[in-house]
């Protein structure tokens, strides 16, 4: 038997993907949008999620760009940046760990409302619309509990955007 194909090679090739994967299942279960999702259902995210590692002053996405999915963020922090007619930027939001942009994107695929700038080292996880798709083909009560979850977050960010604008 070679050492490569030892079981204790094996047992700690597997241990350090395994812990790899415990971080991002709790990560994710944290998260609003899949903290209805119980453990099993979460490692078949895991398995979907996409991670990138971002620099200060890069774009995660610009606006007007076609969505296509949305972010979650592990470390750092990003504005939400608007432009008017005249190229000016507006901060919208500024999100740090844990907080989540550009959802819509899951729903559809309609340009990209504002700008998405990291605002220095940054580790984000994305999840794509097709993704969810074929989550919904594959598990549909999975998919289901992330679209209820997704329309709870909308209408209350809707609620708060309207109340905002009723008291100024």
């Amino acid at each position: 038997m070679t050492k490569k194909n030892s079981p204790i090679w094996s047992s700690i090739f597997r241990r350090g993907h395994h812990s790899e994967t415990r971080e991002v299942l709790d990560f994710l279960g944290a998260s609003p949008l899949f903290s209805s999702l119980a453990k099993k259902e979460l490692r078949h995210l895991v398995a979907i999620v996409h991670r990138r590692n971002y620099q200060e002053g890069e774009f995660v996405f610009r606006k007007g760009q076609p969505g296509a999915a949305m972010f979650i963020i592990k470390s750092g922090a990003v504005d939400i940046v608007d432009y008017d007619a005249a190229n000016s930027s507006t901060v919208v939001a500024t999100l740090h760990k844990g907080d989540f942009f550009g959802e819509l994107a899951l729903l559809d695929d309609l340009p990209r409302s504002a700008s998405a700038l990291v605002t220095g080292q940054a580790e984000i996880h994305a999840f794509s619309r097709s993704d969810l798709e074929n989550l919904q083909n594959n598990f549909p009560r999975m998919g289901m509990r992330i679209y209820q979850s997704l329309a709870i977050i909308i209408g209350t960010r809707l609620k708060a955007a309207n109340a905002q604008l009723f008291d100024q």
